[in-house]
């Protein structure tokens, strides 16, 4: 898959098949529209072609401008559009100029001008330009004075499970990872640098890896979770490859909150890797929540925290076992 990020360098596309959208979480009823894209694609020999935007559009137009925590970062946008074999990921950077566009000159000056696309494929309610006055009749009208055919997915599709971004963060925010991993259809996951943190766990026989992330990325409801973990393998040069074959996997489990049994007031998120002890500050971790063990509370002292932490493991290695 090749990714690019700026317009005015993209190829020649052959018989392009493009989609727009955010594609945040890159849940199963995007991947539903990667399929026809896929489809379309081999029926006429073309390239898939993936429009998706950076920052945000929420953080440019929305309302509430500061609040939007997606599900995916945009490396980790790139990645799960990559395990479906898309041909193209173009990120587009979304600008109020861009957002302020009329309908047209969005359609002429921007994918006619620089996808040229054989075919389109675009969801029952996409909507486009200034205040949103693009729609598919407009996109219909184009695709007649264009020459390039238009497929709107329809309404019961896209709506067949009422699949969303919104609804899968809603999720998280109640600490529904069950219910999230479902509608994605895979495990969500968590990435971030292990940073040192008090080093307290170490002391009750429960060592802990603090990771620090990206500052968009929506983290799920305070609690401890049952997780699996990779150790990604650093690349050695900034122009090295990523090699997953040399990632190491783990079970463990994961609390995020304040630590009100210490007095904390940070919000941290801290992962127990079991079975595990080695120096890994610097390192990435992605870490998938698999299950929802408890909420996180305060115990009369660190003997209480660590019976608790004794269960919270039993507790982790009945979920994860039931996993493939």
């Amino acid at each position: 898959m090749k990714v690019h990020r700026d317009i005015q360098s993209l190829p020649q596309f052959s018989n392009a098949v493009v989609t727009i959208g955010t594609f945040d979480g890159v849940h199963l009823g995007h991947q539903q529209i990667l399929r026809q894209l896929k489809e379309e694609a081999l029926r006429i020999n073309g390239e898939t072609v993936i429009i998706t935007f950076h920052p945000h559009p929420r953080k440019i137009v929305g309302a509430q401008k500061p609040s939007v925590h997606l599900l995916n970062t945009p490396e980790e946008k790139i990645r799960l559009l990559e395990q479906h074999n898309i041909d193209h990921v173009v990120i587009v950077p979304f600008t109020a100029a861009f957002a302020n566009q009329s309908a047209a000159d969005y359609v002429n000056e921007f994918l006619i001008r620089y996808f040229h696309p054989h075919t389109l494929i675009i969801g029952y309610d996409h909507r486009f330009g200034k205040g949103r006055e693009g729609d598919f009749h407009l996109l219909e009208k184009f695709s007649k004075e264009k020459s390039f055919l238009l497929i709107e997915i329809p309404q019961h599709v896209t709506n067949e499970s009422a699949i969303s971004s919104t609804r899968i963060r809603e999720s998280l925010l109640q600490g529904n990872v069950e219910e999230a991993n479902q509608l994605l259809g895979y495990p969500y996951f968590i990435r971030g640098e292990v940073v040192t943190g008090n080093k307290l766990g170490r002391t009750i026989g429960y060592p802990t890896a603090n990771l620090s992330l990206h500052p968009e990325k929506l983290v799920p409801s305070n609690g401890v979770y049952a997780v699996r973990v990779t150790l990604e393998k650093k690349a050695t040069t900034s122009g090295e490859e990523r090699n997953d074959s040399a990632n190491r996997y783990f079970s463990g489990m994961m609390n995020i909150g304040i630590r009100p049994t210490v007095d904390g007031t940070k919000r941290v998120v801290e992962v127990n890797i079991f079975d595990f002890d080695e120096d890994i500050y610097g390192d990435v971790l992605q870490v998938e929540l698999i299950g929802y063990l408890r909420n996180e509370q305060k115990f009369a002292g660190l003997d209480k925290l660590k019976a608790q932490l004794a269960q919270d493991r039993v507790s982790a290695l009945d979920r994860l076992r039931f996993e493939v």
